[in-house]
């Protein structure tokens, strides 16, 4: 079975998720309304607003799933409102601006799926002034949490592997957000807001320093995460793991670098930045002991610190240096110079083979490789 396919069944299945959408849906969009589906997968959200009267549904997907998705809407008598576009949202033109924009590129904080940049292109080039935005709205919650066994699995990498010092990875893996399952009772103390994003209005930068207050002592391992979505006036969606109707979907654990005893009336302040496009998260946990006889604590980590750069990497950062051409990259270089409209695909695969013999096996793998690069970067005439 497909992994997409089954995500997406996971979507569709889970019925929290599915409701909340589909009472938004029919408070936003307003018949013969344009609505832009972003990330669409399946479509479910485009039938959802054709449901609720949409003249016009844009669902844009990257994914090859589009082409499920076209027969979905073919197969449910709306082939002639929805228009499907394989293509990422930032590179996409459309013939009139939209009305609403439904996305569930929320991820488990609420920003890491690219839901900030992307309303924030769409709303630049892609929407009308003043147009509707589901989620209109989404909070950024965390409480300080026990999480035993999320944090032995990073500590792993500090202790000898078949007596070898593995200790380098430390350092990346505490820098690391985790998704995990949270339940209430792994909560130190009540959960707090850390940042609000509200794609009506613009989408100011929050990242204040707030303090939560230890309720029931216990060892603190670092910071649960989860997101609150406002989709429409009256309607919320969350993952929260202290709502009845979350929906399907794990939370994020951001580690400390050690365990620490916790008790109550202890203070825990929290600030967590974001650096949209980036997937940078940093985080702070800072512990102030309730009585003066513990130490207080600080602990700052990085999702930057997590990324695996190595010394190539860096080296084509550098400003300094001069890039060439790998043969693959000449490869990609002639495929793109002959999609110049004058070459069919058939010429465009023997030429790649004849001109780069080093690079295939056979014609078969030439044929792979044009298809790669012009699925990509070229459309269809």
């Amino acid at each position: 079975m497909s992994l997409v396919i089954d995500e997406h069944r996971q979507y569709l299945a889970d019925t929290n998720r599915l409701t909340a959408f589909d009472r938004a849906i029919r408070e936003v969009v307003r018949p013969g309304d344009v609505v832009l589906d972003l990330a669409s997968g399946t479509g479910i959200l485009g039938l959802l607003a054709c449901r609720a009267g949409a003249r016009r549904v844009y669902a844009i997907d990257e994914g090859g799933i589009v082409g499920l998705a076209r027969e979905v809407a073919r197969a449910n008598g709306f082939a002639d409102r929805i228009t499907t576009i394989r293509e990422h949202s930032t590179r996409v033109e459309l013939p009139e601006r939209a009305d609403v924009l439904v996305t569930d590129q929320i991820g488990r904080l609420g920003f890491e799926e690219g839901l900030v940049e992307y309303v924030a292109d769409a709303r630049r080039r892609l929407l009308k002034p003043g147009a509707r935005i589901v989620p209109a709205a989404v909070t950024l919650r965390a409480a300080p949490i026990e999480a035993p066994a999320a944090h032995d699995a990073v500590r792993f990498w500090s202790q000898p592997v078949a007596g070898f010092d593995i200790s380098a990875v430390l350092g990346p893996a505490a820098s690391t957000g985790y998704p995990i399952t949270i339940a209430s009772a792994q909560l130190l103390s009540d959960a707090v807001s850390v940042g609000c994003l509200f794609f009506a209005d613009g989408d100011p930068p929050a990242a204040p320093i707030i303090e939560a207050t230890v309720q029931r002592a216990g060892t603190l391992h670092g910071l649960g995460g989860w997101f609150e979505a406002r989709l429409s006036p009256t309607v919320t969606m969350t993952n929260s793991p202290l709502a009845s109707e979350r929906i399907n979907r794990r939370q994020a654990f951001l580690p400390i670098d050690r365990a620490m005893r916790v008790a109550i009336g202890d203070r825990v302040g929290i600030t967590i930045r974001v650096v949209p496009g980036t997937l940078i998260v940093q985080w702070t946990v800072a512990v102030t002991p309730a009585h003066a006889d513990r130490p207080a604590d600080l602990f700052s980590n990085s999702t930057f610190n997590g990324m695996l750069l190595s010394v190539e990497d860096t080296r084509h950062g550098d400003p300094q240096s001069v890039p060439v051409l790998t043969p693959a990259g000449r490869g990609r270089q002639t495929v793109l110079a002959l999609c110049d409209g004058r070459h069919d695909l058939s010429a465009i695969e023997r030429q790649v083979f004849e001109r780069h013999r080093d690079l295939f096996a056979g014609p078969a793998e030439a044929a792979a490789f044009v298809a790669e690069v012009v699925s990509r970067y070229t459309s269809a005439s």
